[in-house]
């Protein structure tokens, strides 16, 4: 055990401290919505903007032990150079008391760290703590609360380190790929300019940040400068625009040591951001070429956290390593910060690109990502390049959760394409099988009527069949995307469906304003013997062919298999619930026929072709990873 001020490690053994994290208080719609990110208090926090200061109100206890302003000790002592821990506070108004907290793998609730705290009497003057924070092995993370008699004012708040040797020399860039989503990019540039490159800190006079442009519809000159540069693009997909923002990154000068990887359609805290750069600062020698992966927070129950490292499962599905946490409690922040991925999990994780920062060096040594438009570029590159990772609380940002965002052209031609080429071309996940997942990706639509989804699959199969040729002509990712789109089940809104379905004798009785939750989330039970006859007739259109009867209501999302309320039934009301969307299918045994004849008549090729198409696409990684080729394929030359 030991509790030292990184002052006093400075003067004696040469070292140097840093702020590293500040105490952060916001005011936006998830720090409103979920103060307990920030704050646990019995007594509201609120902004005083007359005094440009935070007030926490009368008598209470307020408990900074949370998401954002506790500090992850346990890894900042494994993966830096971080030698001690101080907290340092500027508070005024009633008397109160400063009390460190601790959580070890066992705790529920924030627990006090004996002889760890500072009582202040009341004072219309500022009052500076700083408390040296008592660090032992069994600590995984350290907070403090703060027990008022009154109202008391905080500001300048911050976790300060002290750190063996010289700070890492870090030029960090940040990149994001946009398409026509104006609104969070502009906003996003906003945050940075005003927190970041005006901030005076450190990483104001170390980064850069690049917006590739695919849609060409920002105002470049409105919104580029001062370290900000839009850069007009064609549509190359996140892939295309991505690899561009490290091309620029590798090519700027002073020459970036790490970009950071960010989509355009995401809120985010620029203290993450400020925390990324003070990590790479100290990062030990073996941790530096890391990637630091950031979490996926549900943009709508801000709260969740849906991810902060995936692997490719054995299935051949994409998914998170840990499951969903609550990050305003107490052990969910605990258990994320103590995760142990699992071996296969190890061997096929990857950082998605939603927030994802890669050292230059790794781009250098693995090359650039594969030009596959959307989808599976950040899982095939992060398995590609077998780095670590480092995950840590408070560096994620809010993502629309996939429910919300379901495309049948990414998820059932972009995915199905996409992980096929990869692990031909670059090895991802050698063991996972993407032919167990086509199929039953096909079966699945098609038990669902999904006929043009299900013929969605089938395109991105026979584009993977087509070999490396295909996808290396510039422009041939977006005319395929494109075509997928096209080709996609189409859906209207509600009320053009509500009038298709006053049209049609078979739906009678259906009205929209009928359909709640629910109906939606809803599913009827089956007997054995049932599920042996859905299984066996693909529910009754093999074998057994039966043009069925009556309607169902049930959900968009593709994964989804509502078996029971779809069995035996003529019409699907297909609904996009949170887009207000919906289409109406009609079970068709011919066209079902087709499909299934088309499938197995490009199985038949595929048996007899992959052993060439893996020869091709492993011969094809070296051109379709250099920057030779890429810059070719961007216009950059």
């Amino acid at each position: 055990m030991y509790a030292f001020s990184s002052r006093v490690y400075a003067s004696l053994w040469n070292m140097v401290s840093m702020k590293f994290a500040n105490i952060l208080l916001e005011t936006n719609p998830r720090s409103v919505a979920y103060p307990a990110l920030y704050c646990r208090s019995d007594q509201p926090v609120v902004f005083d903007e007359q005094f440009g200061e935070w007030k926490m109100f009368n008598a209470g206890i307020f408990d900074f032990s949370t998401y954002f302003n506790s500090l992850s000790v346990m890894k900042l002592r494994k993966y830096t150079r971080a030698t001690s821990f101080m907290l340092h506070l500027e508070l005024k108004g009633a008397a109160c008391e400063v009390q460190q907290t601790m959580g070890d793998a066992f705790a529920h609730d924030p627990l006090p760290v004996k002889g760890v705290s500072k009582v202040l009497s009341a004072s219309d003057g500022w009052q500076v703590v700083d408390l040296p924070l008592t660090i032992t092995d069994d600590m995984v993370i350290v907070g403090f609360l703060i027990k008022t008699e009154g109202a008391v004012a905080i500001r300048n708040s911050y976790y300060e380190l002290g750190v063996d040797g010289e700070l890492n020399d870090v030029e960090l860039v940040l990149s994001t790929t946009t398409f026509k989503k104006e609104a969070f990019i502009e906003r996003n540039i906003g945050l940075v300019k005003d927190k970041i490159i005006n901030s005076g800190d450190s990483i104001a006079d170390h980064f850069h940040m690049y917006v590739i442009d695919n849609g060409r519809t920002l105002d470049v000159e409105k919104l580029s400068g001062n370290r900000v540069q839009i850069v007009p693009n064609d549509n190359v997909g996140g892939a295309g625009g991505f690899t561009r923002g490290m091309i620029t990154a590798m090519e700027q000068i002073p020459k970036a040591t790490n970009i950071l990887l960010m989509d355009d359609d995401v809120a985010v805290s620029p203290e993450s951001i400020k925390r990324t750069y003070n990590l790479l600062r100290i990062l030990k020698p073996e941790h530096r070429n890391d990637m630091i992966s950031g979490a996926m927070l549900n943009y709508e129950v801000g709260e969740d956290q849906w991810e902060d490292i995936g692997n490719m499962t054995q299935q051949g599905t994409f998914a998170g390593c840990k499951p969903p946490l609550r990050l305003t409690l107490f052990e969910d922040l605990v258990y994320n910060e103590m995760y142990t991925p699992t071996k296969w999990q190890r061997n096929n994780m990857y950082a998605a690109w939603w927030y994802c920062c890669i050292p230059i060096s790794v781009i250098e040594k693995n090359g650039l990502p594969l030009p596959v438009f959307v989808r599976c570029d950040d899982a095939e590159y992060g398995i590609r390049c077998k780095t670590g990772f480092i995950t840590m609380n408070s560096l994620c940002v809010w993502h629309m959760s996939f429910f919300e965002r379901y495309n049948a052209a990414v998820e059932r031609y972009q995915t199905t394409r996409n992980t096929m080429i990869a692990q031909a071309t670059c090895g991802m996940a050698p063991d996972a099988d993407f032919m167990r997942e086509l199929h039953n990706n096909i079966r699945l639509e098609l038990k669902k009527f999904g006929y043009e989804n299900a013929e969605l699959c089938l395109d991105a199969f026979e584009d993977f069949l087509k070999g490396p040729s295909f996808i290396k002509k510039p422009g041939q990712s977006e005319q395929s995307f494109m075509a997928a789109n096209r080709n996609k089940e189409q859906l209207v809104d509600f009320e053009t469906l509500q009038s298709r379905a006053d049209q049609d004798p078979e739906l009678a009785g259906f009205s929209i304003k009928n359909v709640d939750r629910q109906l939606i989330d809803g599913d009827k039970s089956r007997s054995l013997a049932e599920r042996l006859e859905d299984l066996i007739t693909d529910n009754n259109q093999r074998y057994i062919k039966k043009d069925g009867a009556g309607y169902a209501v049930i959900p968009l999302q593709g994964w989804l298999y509502p078996a029971g309320a779809i069995r035996g039934k003529r019409k699907l009301v297909v609904l996009d619930w949170y887009n207000r969307k919906g289409t109406i299918r009609t079970k068709d045994v011919q066209r079902y026929q087709k499909i299934k004849k088309r499938y197995m008549r490009d199985l038949k090729y595929y048996k007899a072709n992959i052993n060439r198409l893996r020869k091709e696409y492993t011969a094809a990684r070296a051109e379709l990873t250099s920057i030779e080729y890429w810059k070719n394929y961007l216009k950059m030359d």
